[in-house]
């Protein structure tokens, strides 16, 4: 089994990121990565991707958005080309967004039929083999130094030659915002279960009757860190959806059937996910890359500040 294609999925208007997600794409939004540069969301996510082997990704989008993506990636291009001239770094970021621009495929999502819909988008770029399916709107953070959130999924997935979704233990009061699952414990194999049960944003009295997990900590569950990699079997049990006329889509259904098609695993991954569009998700973001990347002193030192002028205030 290889994994070699990537699909992300950014084709949501970001309501909640509003009234920035109005007019650019939440996907483009600058965030500060671990070597210290501000990139736009889409390239971290997809850098984090060919880290990890991925050859080929493809962007599902809203109506109009490809184009957008492609011009404000060849504009950053030139910009680094044109107004940097002479240096090294400059000329290393634009031979990566060159790189970026050559292995980006786009898809549009011409209707909002559901996140499900959107994953079945990517079809025919995926066509036969297992993919690795990330969300535009996650940036991660591994706690392995040389081991990416997305290497230890893959890894896994090839080990086994077959579906991995990457989870993570979370605490009772947060499950509502994340698919939710739970299953049984492979011997010798640590944070690694055989998946029997998924419920999206379940609430918590159904969590606490459904989705208990042996061996957790009190009050935690296993919640969707927003990265899988899946085999092309989930597109037709995606397909088989849409033929019924649904008007909302969803995967996390269709993995709970995958779960009864074949083996499908999930892995606790060694790291944190931040997502940026749920409030203050952003800044979250942000602090965390600085604090684990090359700005980690600049960031640290940010904070201080920001934390001493916030006391000041209030005790003025």
């Amino acid at each position: 089994m290889k994994v070699r294609k990537a699909v992300i999925t950014a084709a949501a208007r970001g309501e909640r990121l509003y009234p920035v997600a109005d007019t650019v794409q939440k996907a483009m939004l600058p965030v500060v990565d671990i070597d210290g540069l501000s990139k736009p969301v889409i390239q971290i996510i997809a850098e984090e991707a060919f880290a990890s082997g991925i050859e080929e990704i493809c962007v599902v989008c809203a109506p109009g958005d490809g184009p957008r993506y492609q011009e404000a990636f060849t504009s950053l291009r030139n910009n680094l080309i044109e107004s940097f001239s002479g240096t090294d770094w400059a000329k290393e970021e634009a031979e990566k967004v060159d790189n970026l621009r050559t292995r980006l495929q786009f898809v549009e999502q011409t209707e909002p039929l559901g996140f499900g819909h959107a994953v079945y988008c990517a079809r025919d770029f995926v066509k036969e083999e297992p993919f690795l399916l990330l969300l535009g709107d996650h940036l991660y953070v591994s706690d392995l130094v040389r081991q990416r959130c997305t290497t230890q999924l893959i890894n896994l997935a090839v080990q086994e030659g077959c579906a991995v979704s990457a989870v993570n233990p979370t605490i009772e009061h947060q499950i509502h915002r994340y698919g939710t699952l739970t299953g049984k414990h492979l011997a010798n194999q640590k944070g690694v279960y055989q998946i029997d049960r998924i419920i999206e944003k379940p609430s918590l009295s159904i969590a606490e009757l459904e989705l208990q997990t042996p061996g957790l900590r009190a009050g935690y569950y296993l919640c969707f860190f927003g990265m899988h990699v899946l085999t092309p079997t989930v597109f037709g049990i995606l397909e088989a959806n849409l033929k019924n006329g649904s008007q909302n889509v969803q995967l996390t259904p269709a993995l709970q059937e995958l779960a009864a098609t074949e083996k499908y695993l999930a892995l606790e991954v060694k790291g944190n996910r931040y997502d940026l569009s749920k409030k203050q998700g952003l800044l979250q973001a942000q602090i965390a890359l600085g604090l684990a990347g090359q700005a980690h002193d600049e960031t640290l030192t940010s904070m201080v500040e920001l934390l001493a002028e916030a006391n000041q205030r209030k005790t003025n």
